[in-house]
């Protein structure tokens, strides 16, 4: 399922507000262990598009 999600996410990182949504809905599917590399994945893509920047408080506890 992470992978599916990791590929839905890159493909919408176009629209800051489709992304938006679908980390939403991934954070509140995923497995807290998923979660987490999702988190780790988020910051690696966040560098290349540092348009999503903003998205990194959803990873914040």
């Amino acid at each position: 399922m992470l992978d599916y999600t990791i590929l839905i996410l890159e493909k919408v990182s176009f629209d800051s507000l489709l992304f938006s949504r679908e980390l939403q809905k991934a954070i509140h599917t995923l497995t807290p262990s998923d979660i987490e590399k999702l988190g780790k994945w988020f910051v690696d893509f966040s560098e290349l598009h540092s348009e999503l920047e903003e998205f990194k408080s959803y990873f914040l506890n």
